[in-house]
């Protein structure tokens, strides 16, 4: 479901499968796009039942590919990314730490190998859902058509 707010050039969008539950239960749509610029909401590391994986490298990947659908729902891609802020439960208190990095520097690399955005990571004592240990949320700009 996609919906155009008044007659400017707002649109909101909902990621098919996951962002159906959330906007149907949560009342939000997973991204927002006005004009050439496109911002996603958190996406965690969930699949379309919202279910977690256990592994940290698995979640951090499926967040990556949840962010990578959201963006293509909207008309973009990670190519289009120019920032990225990350919420990360840390193991370890007073570190988000190499087992994190790791993985979100690898996506980084793998998906934009030709940009490096604009990052903001910080670590948070809970997310949104009981088990989710990253969030990911982005700003993209998409070429004028």
């Amino acid at each position: 479901m996609n919906e155009v707010i008044n007659d400017t050039d707002v649109q909101f969008y909902v990621t098919p499968g996951y962002g159906d539950y959330m906007r149907e239960n949560l009342h939000y749509s997973q991204a927002v796009r006005i004009g050439n610029r496109i911002e996603t909401s958190g996406q965690g590391g969930w699949d379309d039942d919202i279910v977690f994986p256990e592994s940290l490298d698995e979640e951090i990947v499926r967040a990556f590919d949840n962010v990578e659908r959201t963006l293509a729902t909207a008309g973009a891609t990670w190519r289009d990314v120019v920032a990225v802020n990350s919420y990360h439960v840390a193991a370890e208190q007073g570190t988000i730490g190499d087992a994190h990095n790791r993985v979100m520097v690898d996506q980084f690399r793998t998906r934009m190998p030709d940009r490096a955005p604009i990052w903001t990571q910080t670590g948070v004592t809970v997310l949104g859902a009981v088990g989710m240990r990253v969030e990911i949320r982005v700003t993209a700009v998409v070429a004028q058509s």
